[in-house]
């Protein structure tokens, strides 16, 4: 014998609607439990892809699956139920998800705004359920820093034929990266501490005469790019040195003696 159910003036099989009452009971039931795994820590870049993992404890065969944004809005994008993958929810991933066939879920092209945290719900053959929250966090990449060079003004104490410089790195509309310096043409690339100011962005440094051909590098990262700039600061020591000579040359006029009358 076979039944037929109408619900809502459309007419559905018996066994269909026993389906879609399981899907939606294990989504209220997934609403409900506790994650039994938490936090792992997903990194993306704009316009690349992320595949967020579906993780079993051994010997747990999984029958369905239910992956979910938690946030910032809850909605559903993927499932695996009764051997059918589906991923053809309304939702702001609708057409950049992909579910594969070990229950991982692949989100591209990415957006700056997909971060977020996911969930996904497995339940094994023998009604066991298990949760596991991913928490993505999608970046910029990188653009090419620019290094600016300032020449400080010369104390009472300064070496003869020394130069002090700032050297001052900044990355264009990038958010959550990170500063940091290199010393090119030596055996130690390692910059000291005590002259970096603003979180790494600047760096003073003091040349002398054996250091023209050293040169500067300001790489900026952040957790899936990097890039750089470099510089050889001496140059502009050099070229304040001859400034401060014409100057010193146009201030120096002939002394002429007037007759007097």
């Amino acid at each position: 014998m076979f039944w037929i159910l109408v619900v809502e003036g459309v007419c559905l099989p018996l066994r269909r609607r026993m389906a879609v009452w399981s899907l939606w009971s294990l989504l209220l039931w997934g609403a409900l439990l506790p994650a039994s795994v938490t936090g792992t820590q997903v990194q993306g870049q704009v316009g690349g892809s992320v595949l967020l993992v579906a993780e079993c404890a051994p010997g747990f065969q999984v029958r369905e699956a239910i992956w979910r944004s938690l946030w910032p809005s809850e909605e559903l994008l993927a499932t695996f139920f009764r051997g059918s993958l589906e991923t053809l929810y309304h939702s702001r991933f609708l057409g950049r998800a992909q579910l594969h066939s070990n229950l991982s879920l692949e989100l591209q092209p990415l957006e700056f705004g997909d971060s977020g945290n996911f969930s996904v719900l497995l339940v094994d053959t023998g009604g066991r359920a298990q949760t596991q929250i991913l928490q993505l966090k999608v970046y910029d990449a990188v653009s090419r820093p620019v290094v600016q060079v300032f020449i400080a003004v010369p104390g009472d104490d300064q070496p003869p034929n020394t130069c002090q410089v700032f050297l001052s790195c900044s990355a264009p509309n990038i958010s959550d990266i990170t500063y940091s310096w290199r010393r090119e043409g030596t055996i130690d690339f390692s910059i000291e501490s005590q002259g970096l100011f603003a979180d790494g962005q600047v760096l003073r440094v003091s040349l002398g005469p054996g250091d023209k051909r050293v040169a500067y590098s300001c790489i900026v990262s952040n957790p899936v790019s990097w890039e750089s700039a470099t510089v050889t600061p001496w140059e502009s020591c050099h070229q304040e040195a001859g400034k401060k000579k014409n100057v010193c040359a146009d201030r120096v006029a002939p002394e002429t003696e007037n007759p007097l009358v």
